[in-house]
């Protein structure tokens, strides 16, 4: 018997992905066609013996969660539950506060996947390298070239055990091109060590508050547990901690920018795990260019050419000669005639008019590299908004025949001239 369960954040993370997440949930957020996490949940359920997949964080249950949840027991016909953290518990809080949840029944032992990255999760393979080997904590690796690296968690592992000898978040200076995926298979008694860390935190607490040291918000409280501070780096070369490498299609999906980058990842995984999911060209269709997601309920003129790498919400409306190419267009939006959207993200009920133009300049990885990863950098440097993907927010009207270029467009804006490099408010 196997549990998976899947780490879903709250509200006040996810900064760099607003505004689009400002309208939903940034788990429940459209990559690909389908929300993030059902990439994670339909790997999960495909793992032979999986019993139930648990989602933990702390955004309140609103309808759009619930929604997705009772969908997903359908389809899956698996119990996806949620469990509402009562406050941030960072990465390994959750699990261990919600332990009595996660092995009930006994499980054999239980995967742990963040919810913003995007994979073909090899969780078969990783079950299988466990059960050959038994340890309490599997991290799933792949590689990033040196300067990149320091911007996740480095594993130094021994080559011929895939042991992890040594492991540290962001390090200052460059210690392994192996970095951690943020995909996990713990056995049960992968919980003590988390338990430990929770017992040690309320230890200084208590001598915080003896001290007369404490003060509002200058300690998290002993629920608050990292799992890559507090654990991998205290346990790393015990003989604990092994890792599985893979060398399939793996990011972090940390901004818009890193969405429509993973968009295009599962667009092109789809040729092998959903060919359904994948529009082709018919007669008296639009042309088809590539990979592209046309949700059924969207209305598409047959002049339109849309592709590579294109997604296409519920109930959309593309008129004649539509020019749509690497972007993604969400619930209820309409392009009027003649149109070009290039790099871009429409938000949901957006109305780009006639001949306007939408363009936005891709971050993507170096292509040459292919160590290369996708950087999530800030928006801005020396207090100007650097070039990236066209974001419209939530029921933004663009007029026609004006450009739209390298800019934010806050919800509920409707514009009446071009704008360039620009957040509009």
């Amino acid at each position: 018997m196997l549990k998976a369960v899947i780490l879903i954040g709250g509200p006040q993370k996810g900064t760099r992905f607003r505004p689009l997440s400002f309208e939903v949930p940034k788990p429940l957020f459209p990559v690909a066609g389908v929300p993030m996490i059902q990439h994670h949940i339909e790997a999960c359920a495909q793992v032979p013996g999986m019993q139930e997949i648990l989602l933990i964080g702390f955004y309140q249950p609103d309808e759009a969660l619930t929604q997705f949840l009772e969908a997903a027991q359908q389809e899956f016909n698996l119990p996806v539950r949620y469990l509402q953290e009562f406050t941030p518990l960072g990465t390994g809080g959750g699990l261990y506060h919600f332990r009595d949840q996660i092995l009930a029944g006994a499980p054999e032992a239980f995967f742990v996947l963040n919810a913003d990255v995007c994979s073909d999760f090899p969780l078969s393979a990783m079950l299988d390298a466990h059960r050959l080997q038994r340890h309490p904590f599997l991290l799933l690796g792949t590689t990033a070239n040196r300067t990149q690296s320091l911007n996740y968690g480095c594993i130094v592992e021994n080559p011929q055990t895939h042991e992890v000898l040594h492991y540290v978040e962001k390090p200052s200076t460059f210690i392994s091109d192996i970095i951690n995926c943020g995909i996990y298979l713990f056995s049960p008694e992968a919980l003590k060590p988390l338990r430990d860390v929770f017992q040690r935190n309320q230890q200084d607490g208590q001598l915080c508050l003896a001290l007369g040291e404490e003060s509002p918000g200058s300690w998290p409280g002993a629920g608050t547990i990292r799992l890559e501070q507090d654990v991998f780096s205290a346990l790393a070369g015990q003989g604990q901690i092994y890792v599985h490498l893979t060398d399939g299609i793996w990011s972090q999906i940390k901004s818009a920018g890193s969405a429509l980058y993973a968009s295009r990842l599962y667009l092109g995984r789809y040729q092998i795990t959903h060919p359904e999911r994948l529009a082709r060209h018919t007669a008296g269709g639009p042309r088809i260019r590539g990979n592209v997601y046309i949700h059924p309920t969207a209305k598409v003129a047959p002049s339109a050419v849309l592709g590579p790498n294109v997604s296409i919400g519920k109930g959309v409306t593309i008129g004649e000669g539509v020019r749509l190419r690497e972007s993604i267009v969400l619930h209820g939006a309409t392009l009027q005639e003649h149109t070009c959207v290039l790099h871009s993200i429409v938000g949901w009920g957006s109305t780009v008019g006639r001949w306007a133009r939408v363009e936005g300049t891709p971050n993507d990885p170096n292509p040459n590299d292919p160590r290369a990863r996708m950087d999530s950098e800030s928006l801005f440097k020396d207090g100007k908004l650097l070039p990236a993907i066209t974001i419209l927010g939530c029921r933004v009207r663009i007029p026609a025949e004006v450009l739209i270029l390298n800019s934010i467009v806050l919800p509920h804006k409707e514009l009446s001239r071009s704008f360039t490099n620009q957040i509009i408010l």
